[in-house]
């Protein structure tokens, strides 16, 4: 049987969440907007998973609009804000966002604005100082990603935020990969606006959301009917937007426990794997996501380690799943300092809930074995020999 460690890049569904979505795909299958009583309880099933979404990061329900997930909520986010507020022309983020923020940015420089990256230390964390000394009177938006979806690294997001919020400045954060999974708190962290995705905490795919906090104006991506406070048209997603509910209710009560365990296997992982010659650990040792390990390899190509692997059971990555088929290295490891050849040596190993430490112990009986015999066949050991 395959063991999966791609957590970081989808989750298997809950098997809980499943049965609270099976009614809604041929009983209560209305839609949202209809006035009959098929359309209501769609409604009232649509608020009743808002409020649970919303109470994973102390927020007010009417703060929460569904999103086709984390890609469509970061540029809802962004876009909308700039539409909102066309005179401001600068904004900021960090170098080793995911892929729909610095490519959002890059469309927003296109069109003018001035874009302001901010460098991260050799374990992938922002310096809250360069963020204070980078906001200008014409900043429109910070976005820093609450955790890094490669290297695990936990922002320190509250001191950001708090920046953000002395100076007058809208703070988003990417928590896709935190949502559910460490506390978060709006309020207490200075989070305007938040984008999450059902699929990263054992949910269905095609579903997330944005939270945006009231009094933050923001401009609708998609016009039409005026669903979801007018700011995301479309029939709703009823049957994924319940079992985004269902998986942010589970995932809420069962935080701690998850991050207990996975704690447990993540740094006995890091403990055994680190024995291996020529490895290091990508990312900050402790201040971590509690799934993630990704790991450096000297003189051995990611994409081999991953296929040989896969050809063992074992599913792994070498990074993001939105960036794994491009042959260039990582943006967020060379962001780190390394170097070409030591960015494509990565290992990420991403758990979940139901990973076991059985699992553990069949990767750490195979890896090493892979990896001494890709290093045999390396062109990169032969030339430092």
């Amino acid at each position: 049987m395959a063991i999966y460690f791609d957590n970081g890049a989808t989750t298997a569904v809950d098997e809980r969440v499943m049965k609270a979505m099976k009614p809604f795909f041929s009983k209560n299958y209305g839609n949202a907007s209809s006035l009959h009583s098929f359309g209501q309880r769609a409604r009232e099933a649509i608020e009743a998973s808002r409020t649970k979404v919303a109470s994973v990061i102390g927020a007010k329900p009417e703060e929460i609009i569904f999103t086709s997930g984390g890609t469509e909520s970061n540029n809802l986010a962004i876009k909308g804000l700039a539409w909102a507020n066309p005179r401001k022309k600068h904004v900021i983020t960090s170098a080793i966002e995911h892929p729909s923020i610095l490519e959002t940015y890059k469309w927003l420089h296109s069109q003018g604005y001035e874009i302001t990256i901010l460098p991260v230390d050799k374990h992938g964390l922002v310096d809250p100082s360069f963020l204070e000394k980078a906001i200008r009177p014409n900043t429109l938006l910070v976005s820093v990603m609450h955790a890094n979806n490669e290297i695990g690294t936990i922002e320190p997001i509250a001191k950001l935020g708090e920046i953000c919020r002395s100076k007058g400045v809208p703070f988003h954060t990417d928590a896709v990969q935190t949502f559910g999974k460490v506390p978060i708190d709006v309020d207490k962290m200075c989070i305007d606006l938040l984008s999450a995705s059902a699929h990263k905490i054992h949910g269905p795919k095609g579903v997330g959301c944005l939270y945006v906090r009231s009094g933050v104006r923001i401009v609708p991506l998609i016009h039409g009917g005026g669903h979801e406070h007018g700011l995301r048209s479309g029939t709703e997603n009823l049957h994924g937007i319940v079992g985004f509910g269902e998986a942010a209710k589970i995932a809420n009560r069962e935080m701690k426990a998850n991050a207990k365990k996975l704690i447990g296997m993540r740094d006995n992982l890091i403990k055994q794997v680190l024995k291996i010659p020529d490895s290091w650990l990508n990312g900050h040792p402790t201040q971590r996501l509690p799934s993630n390990a990704n790991f450096g390899f000297r003189y051995i190509e990611g994409e081999a380690l991953v296929l040989q692997l896969d050809m063992n059971g074992i599913a792994a990555s070498t990074g993001s799943a939105c960036s794994s088929k491009l042959l260039e290295p990582s943006h967020v490891l060379l962001a780190l300092g390394l170097k070409h050849e030591e960015a494509h040596g990565s290992l990420r190993i991403t758990l979940s809930k139901f990973n076991t430490q059985a699992d553990i112990n069949a990767l750490l009986k195979t890896l090493p074995k892979t990896i001494e015999k890709l290093r045999e066949i390396s062109p990169f050991k032969r030339n430092r020999k």
